[in-house]
């Protein structure tokens, strides 16, 4: 035992409630255990996303011959695209453990150090919404990433100092939806940067089937791919309508979902033939109604419509921008003489 050793164990006890993470970590696996039964464990079943894939593949595999610790990865992109479940099959191909945790649930340096505690080497810390962490805690992680200790304050007032704590060479995986939010020292200390890119309907097809298959919910490919064309691109949603017409398809006697269920289902859910649903045909026909299609502000449309800006920005905005129905200028957001024509409205020229 080194003669740090028992300040380090009297801080840790002081300063983090070790029972009250576990407790947490379990009802969370708990709540999260249909989900993942859905997840693929390894690259190979992983449908879509093929040139990240591909990196991953090669930077795994050099790792494992090397025997050492995976890169620092960062992956980003909206949500549902599939970021923990790629940190968690980043783990199992590289044969090592995975902790998770998200940035807003470590609030002080105490509950960093119950994390990286808990590391063999190899092991894979992952954290999600990386962007929401304390500056303190980010701070923290500079040390831990780059040369694999932390530096603790033991004691108070004036017999506190500094208790180096060394720590066993480990892979962090940041996941964010706002990568534009982390800072620079942080993002720099990342050796493996991707973005991932929504999926088109024929790999969310696959993802149904796949799906549906695990659910013993029998699917007809048309039906697989009308369900495809309304998940905005995104998995974690096509898994959601799925079980939703599964719910309809059941309740009418259906033996397979078809295309005639799904947008029976959907269209009760209001879920258009793009993916749109009540929140992205407020967001433009508030736009349309009010400000001619804009420019205006992201602040001023939530006001409007009662969402947080940072929501609209984050899970509506995305998916309009990427299919075309909204474009960002200097002065606002403009809605597109593409969405004119989904909405079935009039094309009006932008305000001058």
């Amino acid at each position: 035992m080194t003669e740090t050793e028992p300040q380090f164990n009297q801080w840790y006890e002081e300063n983090t409630e070790v029972d009250e993470l576990l407790r947490d970590a379990e009802a969370n696996e708990a709540e999260r255990h249909d989900e993942l039964s859905l997840r693929p464990q390894y690259l190979r079943e992983y449908i879509g996303q093929t040139p990240l894939k591909d990196e991953l593949s090669v930077y795994i595999a050099a790792a494992k011959q090397r025997e050492e610790a995976l890169d620092h990865v960062l992956l980003f992109g909206p949500p549902g695209l599939g970021k923990t479940t790629l940190a968690m099959i980043i783990a199992n191909e590289m044969g090592v453990h995975i902790k998770t945790t998200s940035g807003p649930a470590i609030e002080k340096p105490g509950d960093l150090v119950a994390l990286l505690n808990e590391l063999e080497p190899g092991d894979i810390l992952f954290i999600d919404e990386i962007h929401r962490m304390p500056t303190n805690i980010e701070e923290m992680m500079y040390s831990a990433m780059e040369d694999y200790f932390v530096d603790i304050m033991v004691g108070q007032g004036p017999t506190a100092r500094a208790v180096h704590f060394p720590l066993p060479p480990f892979t962090l995986i940041g996941a964010t939806t706002r990568p534009g939010m982390l800072s620079k020292p942080l993002r720099d200390r990342f050796g493996i940067i991707n973005a991932l890119q929504f999926y088109t309907p024929e790999e969310l097809q696959h993802i149904v089937v796949r799906t549906a298959d695990i659910l013993h919910a029998p699917v007809k490919p048309e039906g697989a791919y009308e369900v495809a064309l309304r998940s905005r691109g995104t998995p974690r949603i096509a898994n959601r309508l799925l079980k939703r017409v599964r719910d309809f398809a059941q309740v009418q006697g259906k033996q397979a979902i078809d295309k005639e269920i799904v947008r029976v289902g959907l269209d009760k859910l209001r879920v258009d033939n793009r993916g749109l649903d009540e929140t992205d045909h407020k967001f433009l026909d508030t736009m349309i109604a009010y400000y001619h299609g804009g420019p205006v502000g992201l602040n001023t449309i939530a006001a409007n419509i009662g969402e947080e800006a940072e929501t609209l920005e984050s899970m509506v905005e995305p998916y309009l921008l990427q299919i075309g129905f909204l474009q960002r200028t200097p002065r606002g957001r403009v809605v597109t003489q593409a969405a004119y024509e989904h909405l079935g409205v009039p094309y009006q020229e932008e305000l001058s």
